[in-house]
């Protein structure tokens, strides 16, 4: 749907209304490079082969689960101009599962659950003892992306000063285990089908 603000034409946020986006539950994320310019490399026999900027935003989407201890990642994928990925926040996180390329059953079985307990969750008002100063509050999906593109942009810009990522990023909350067994399959077989992808250009 597209607004108008000042004047000006702007794509709606595609957020949903009234949900936490601190809340446990897995999200599958999309974010694009500027102008979907290929930087991270190139599809070949339906292999996603890394460039220089490829391997270093393929290490940087590692680090956010050791940058915030609420997030567990799963399936993901660097593709030519975009990454796709599912990130868990779980506030009960016990396990640190990190699967990069490799995913294991573990993995899986951690996300399923996220999805059985967690997945339905209003918007938090609240914050505990500490109310609104909570810093839990903070811990929140827009800022592990904050996170990732700015520290992606800073290293990348060393080598390649004019890279740049789209303004904004997708998101979808993922509500049940069909939709998490469905993203998860085309995450892991988006180089095969990268001649049929919305991205390519």
């Amino acid at each position: 749907m597209v607004d108008r603000y000042k004047g000006k034409y702007r794509i709606s946020s595609a957020r949903l209304k009234r949900w936490d986006y601190g809340s446990s539950a897995p999200y599958f994320v999309t974010i694009c490079t500027g102008n979907k310019i290929s930087y991270f490399g190139n599809i070949q026999e339906g292999q996603m082969h890394l460039s220089d900027l490829g391997q270093l935003a393929n290490k940087y989407w590692l680090e956010i689960e050791n940058k915030f201890p609420f997030v567990v990642l799963d399936h993901f994928i660097v593709m030519p101009n975009h990454v796709h990925g599912i990130i868990n926040i779980r506030r009960d996180a016990i396990y640190r599962v990190s699967n990069g390329a490799e995913n294991t059953d573990n993995t899986d079985a951690i996300t399923i659950d996220a999805i059985n307990r967690d997945a339905i969750n209003p918007v938090s008002t609240g914050g505990g003892i500490t109310g609104n100063n909570n810093p839990m509050l903070h811990e929140n999906l827009p800022r592990f992306i904050h996170w990732y593109k700015g520290r992606c942009t800073f290293e990348m810009r060393k080598t390649y000063t004019k890279f740049s990522w789209q303004p904004r990023y997708h998101e979808h909350v993922i509500r049940n285990e069909e939709s998490y067994l469905k993203i998860s399959e085309y995450i892991q077989n988006n180089p095969l089908r990268w001649l049929e992808d919305k991205y390519h250009v």
